[in-house]
């Protein structure tokens, strides 16, 4: 999987933005042509999109179009002049307010049709889905499974919030009069369980009072600790906090990578191949390379370098 610390949201239909996001550190630039995007912009929103597309310059940035839900009249089109325009130059279509997995079945399979009649390797178009109602939730398991294609399982926090009355206009923030525990705390597991059962990453939405970035960074804090992959950003000064809040701290990257090559060393011949053993005052096994590989994987995906190496005792 493709790191997604940071997963910016550009409007298709402002090139100057489209234009901007090239020069942003974010892990993914996504393309707007859904709630960003007026009714009467949408159609100029594509061309902009397919453009840009084109045009380039997002290297090393994972490039994915929001398309409008199936429950619009857009979306077919949205899917359709994407793909023939730019589908060469692009990574994943993300379908907001899924609710069904049939939703992803029949994106998939518009999705193969346009590989196989533009010429495009079939499969290779990714899916994001998008979580943003009661019945999205209900359904996030099967949704994870609906096909291969599917790479994020991501939360929308703002449509979730009015799809279940809840009594907040701050989004993200925590409900007035819910002074215990965390509000979001059962919608973020289970998100997080249907995408880890399924090897899919978890992302979290947007923090819309964008020129708060410690609360933004409390608020990311919040699902990076759960396990979350990362976390939309509206704005380039939110995208350094991203990076920042799901990279893992470069002490336990390298604790991390030094496990893995003591227990990758113990467990050899030259090792005593054995199962359990010390590691200064910690002791290491099984488990703790599973969890160390988990660190060191966010690491390497956020192109972290580790400034230590482990060396095996003499004999």
């Amino acid at each position: 999987m493709r790191s997604r610390r940071s997963n910016l949201a550009v409007p298709g239909s402002n090139p100057k933005m489209l234009d901007k996001a090239r020069g942003l550190p974010a892990d993914q630039i996504f393309m707007d042509i859904e709630d960003a995007v007026a009714p009467l912009a949408k159609p100029d929103a594509r061309k902009n999109i397919v453009a840009a597309l084109n045009e380039g310059g997002y290297d090393g940035k994972v490039r994915t179009v929001r398309v409008n839900d199936w429950t619009t009249k857009w979306t077919y089109a949205d899917v359709i002049e994407v793909v023939e325009g730019a589908g060469a130059n692009l990574d994943c279509i993300m379908l907001p307010k899924v609710q069904t997995p049939e939703q992803i079945v029949a994106l998939d399979l518009l999705l193969t049709q346009l590989e196989k009649s533009n010429g495009l390797e079939v499969g290779r178009l990714g899916i994001e889905a998008q979580i943003e109602n009661a019945m999205g939730l209900i359904n996030v398991n099967a949704i994870a499974a609906a096909s291969p294609r599917v790479e994020t399982i991501i939360f929308g926090p703002a449509d979730f919030m009015a799809s279940i009355n809840m009594k907040s206009l701050i989004v993200g923030e925590q409900p007035p009069g819910y002074d215990v525990g965390d509000a979001y705390h059962y919608i973020l597991m289970q998100i997080l369980m249907a995408a880890r059962a399924h090897d899919k990453l978890a992302i979290d939405g947007p923090y819309l009072a964008i020129k708060d970035l410690e609360g933004y960074k409390r608020v990311a804090g919040r699902s990076a600790a759960l396990g979350f992959d990362g976390k939309w950003v509206l704005h380039p000064d939110q995208v350094a906090a991203a990076n920042e809040v799901f990279s893992p701290r470069q002490e336990d990257y390298d604790h991390a990578e030094l496990i893995l090559d003591a227990y990758d060393y113990y467990t050899s011949a030259a090792g005593g191949a054995r199962g359990a053993v010390m590691l200064g005052d910690e002791m290491i096994d099984e488990a703790s390379r599973k969890m160390a590989l988990v660190i060191s994987s966010k690491g390497r995906a956020a192109g972290m370098a580790r400034t230590s190496t482990f060396t095996p005792p003499e004999a």
